[in-house]
């Protein structure tokens, strides 16, 4: 973009994620003193956040519509602390106006948060006349919410938002992050979501309180966060490889699973075993619940014969249909003056 030319309004669009292997290793508490890994990738539901300038006919500086809306006339007093943060990183004059919609529910262990933040900052850039890669969108995101709000959350999400599509990303002591882009053999991306159901649990949850007992839990928690860990390392060289069809890919998920749950003792309440435990009885190869655990998604790998049995055990559960998104955080719409 021309750096003369600002934009009166952007949309922009930035998809959520699912991980799949090494989901806790992004915890800076950990890899700083073991380094971490993580296989995730980017689906096809997301976060819309449009920013525009506002009217001075409205008396207001700022204007928010997501959950509850927000009329302010100081950057200060603004609630949503993202929105705050991310108009303190990057000013934009006001009066301003801002709006974010999702496709599925906020805690639902989706990465919504770092998505927002991703698609925020991206809008905020483009507002200012600025072009902006993907790696400086995750990173500005994470110095929002770890940096800045000291929120108990990893690195990956704001990173599967920014970039999009399968990835392994690798989270080194000194902070450094590395993001591999999965290109996969044998058409075995296509085949992993044809093989794959998701199910809302309707538990949404805060993870701060879970990510913090998992946070107290790393000492004592070590050597298993190490095996998932090395659980995400040897997930991707089997896909890269060619050696996993749907069967073990889903074996590995149930593997990575039992290890998680072990790591706090809210991410596996009782309703979640017995959503889960159930999947597994009606045919299903793995999966695990999204996200830090307690609620929200139950993501499931089920042979096709198999698929209708696993939604009779789960009636009381509304499914959701999610397909591979290759594309992170991109402009829907812009208009210029």
């Amino acid at each position: 973009m021309n750096s003369g030319t600002r934009p009166v309004s952007v949309t922009t669009i930035t998809p959520l994620r699912v991980s799949f292997a090494g989901g806790g290793t992004d915890l800076p508490d950990f890899y700083r003193l073991q380094g971490g890994a993580v296989v995730s990738t980017a689906i096809n539901k997301y976060i819309y956040v449009t920013v525009k300038a506002h009217s001075k006919l409205f008396n207001e500086e700022y204007r928010l519509s997501y959950s509850k809306t927000e009329h302010t006339q100081r950057l200060e007093d603004i609630e949503n602390d993202i929105v705050r943060e991310c108009l303190r990183m990057l000013r934009v004059d006001p009066p301003l106006f801002i709006s974010t919609v999702a496709d599925l529910p906020a805690q639902s262990g989706l990465g919504s948060s770092s998505s927002f933040a991703v698609g925020l900052l991206y809008a905020l850039h483009l507002m200012r006349g600025e072009e902006v890669s993907a790696g400086q969108l995750a990173e500005e995101a994470c110095q929002v919410e770890i940096d800045i709000l000291k929120r108990p959350i990893g690195k990956q999400d704001q990173y599967a938002a920014a970039y999009g599509g399968l990835n392994y990303i690798s989270f080194a002591p000194d902070d450094r992050v590395t993001i591999d882009h999965l290109w996969l053999p044998h058409d075995m991306t296509a085949k992993l979501f044809a093989s794959s159901m998701m199910f809302w649990t309707g538990m949404q949850r805060d993870a701060a309180s879970i990510l913090d007992e998992q946070r107290a839990n790393i000492v004592d928690r070590t050597e298993t966060l190490k095996e998932m860990r090395d659980l995400a390392v040897q997930c991707r060289a089997d896909l890269v490889h060619g050696r996993h069809d749907v069967a073990s890919f889903g074996t590995m998920l149930d593997r990575g699973w039992q290890a998680k749950r072990t790591l706090a003792s809210k991410i596996a309440p009782r309703e979640i075993n017995a959503f889960y435990d159930g999947a597994k009885q009606a045919g299903a190869y793995g999966g695990k619940i999204t996200g830090a655990g307690g609620g929200g998604f139950l993501f499931l790998v089920v042979p096709e014969e198999r698929r209708q049995a696993v939604r009779l055990a789960l009636s009381s559960l509304l499914e959701v249909s999610v397909r591979y998104e290759p594309r992170g955080a991109r402009i829907l719409s812009i208009t210029t003056e």
